[in-house]
């Protein structure tokens, strides 16, 4: 089987990529490397020191045999390029990174939100309309996001992509309605929109993947050599909550929580990440079957409950700092996950060994780290305050 992996590069799509090829898959990546030169706008670089894309190629070329080949160039303004790869390979899965991952970027400027917009919505649109285009039986996998369907406390559980109603005496089933909470999380939702027409005009099986906040940063394939290791983000922008707070016991920073903590999120581990595009590639949706939806998460945690754990294990000083987010205070989250059980996932849950594994590679390369890039700078609205001391006081 041939799988194409668009955004191969990037901090889930480059783990994916190996997992794969190990696994026996034929791989090629697409990638325009974009989110490398975001390091450099930014002036905010990985934690660990990754290897070109070209290096870490090779080196998988003379550990396994196995020739990964990759094309470089912007799927969502270079429609050309995109259909003549998909007509040269034949894939038979697509796997669709390819989209800017940050809600605080998208949030930084107006640049960055029509950024993010023209970017994310353009690229899954032409990818969709290539698949039409080229007339092949592809099944398309798209990494989405739990945020589609927001934070508000709603009292009951939220399924995996689609609700029950009854509209006058007819019940029917319905996409859960969308709460996004950024630019970001808008271009997700337009995501939904633009698979669920295409599924029916066009018949392309689909399968959405609304993936919780992701933590860890290794699986067995990027440990395997150093030319292997992923990126490991912890700025304000694309670091993800639970790796910051590990990063920031590490340096001796204190924990940055925004607000009083009680926001409730979703959270996988990125080896369960990995694990789950492969089931859902050895699982795909059955011709004329619509949007096949997995919620991509294992369990659900407290912002304050996991910053007061890490404060427990390591010693670390917790400190509360203005929400930057227009968000509420707290929440509950009690998020449907039955679909990747029923496939056969094992999930990985939160625990201290592997805990205590990310803390010891963020001590590894605490010499790499900007601590003027920790606290974060994008705000959800003009004006609104940045708080760069804290304090300990809940806001």
């Amino acid at each position: 089987m041939f799988v194409l992996i668009i955004g191969g590069d990037g901090f889930c799509g480059w783990p994916t990529t190996m997992h794969l090829s190990k696994a026996g898959y034929q791989v090629a990546i697409v990638d325009n490397l974009s989110r490398r030169r975001i390091d450099e706008e930014l002036g905010e670089f990985p934690l660990t020191p990754i290897r070109s894309l070209d290096q870490r190629l090779s080196t998988w070329k003379e550990m396994t045999g196995a020739t990964i080949p990759q094309f470089e160039f912007n799927v969502a303004i270079e429609y050309d390029k995109l259909l003549s790869t998909i007509q040269l390979l034949n894939p038979d899965v697509i796997i669709h990174y390819a989209e800017l991952k940050s809600a605080p970027y998208s949030m930084r400027s107006s640049y960055h939100k029509r950024l993010t917009v023209s970017h994310n919505i353009n690229a899954t649109n032409n990818i969709l309309c290539a698949i039409v285009e080229s007339g092949l039986d592809i099944h398309l996998i798209h990494l989405g996001t739990t945020g589609v369907y927001g934070y508000g406390n709603e009292g009951a559980a939220i399924p995996e992509g689609y609700l029950n109603v009854k509209i006058g005496d007819v019940e029917t089933e319905i996409l859960h309605p969308a709460y996004p909470g950024s630019i970001y999380h808008v271009t997700k939702v337009n995501d939904e929109m633009l698979f669920y027409y295409y599924n029916k005009n066009d018949k392309i099986r689909i399968t959405d993947l609304h993936q919780g906040i992701v933590w860890g940063t290794s699986t067995k394939e990027t440990e395997s050599h150093e030319d292997f290791i992923n990126r490991f983000d912890y700025g304000g922008d694309y670091g993800t909550v639970l790796n910051r707070f590990l990063m920031q016991a590490a340096v001796g920073h204190p924990l940055t929580v925004y607000g009083t903590g009680g926001q409730t999120r979703a959270f996988i581990h990125l080896r369960d990440s990995v694990n789950c595009v492969r089931l859902a590639i050895e699982n795909p949706p059955a011709e004329g079957e619509r949007v096949k939806i997995f919620n991509q998460t294992t369990e659900s945690h407290r912002v304050i409950d996991l910053a007061e754990k890490i404060r427990d294990i390591f010693g670390a000083e917790i400190r509360y700092y203005e929400d930057p987010r227009l968000e509420a205070k707290e929440n509950e989250l009690d998020i449907k996950r039955e679909n990747f059980m029923d496939v056969g996932l094992e999930p990985i849950t939160l625990n201290d060994g592997l805990l205590k594994e990310i803390v010891s590679i963020a001590s590894k390369y605490k010499d790499r780290c900007d601590k003027s890039k920790i606290i974060s700078t994008s705000v959800w609205r003009k004006g609104m305050k940045i708080d760069l001391e804290g304090s300990t006081e809940k806001k």
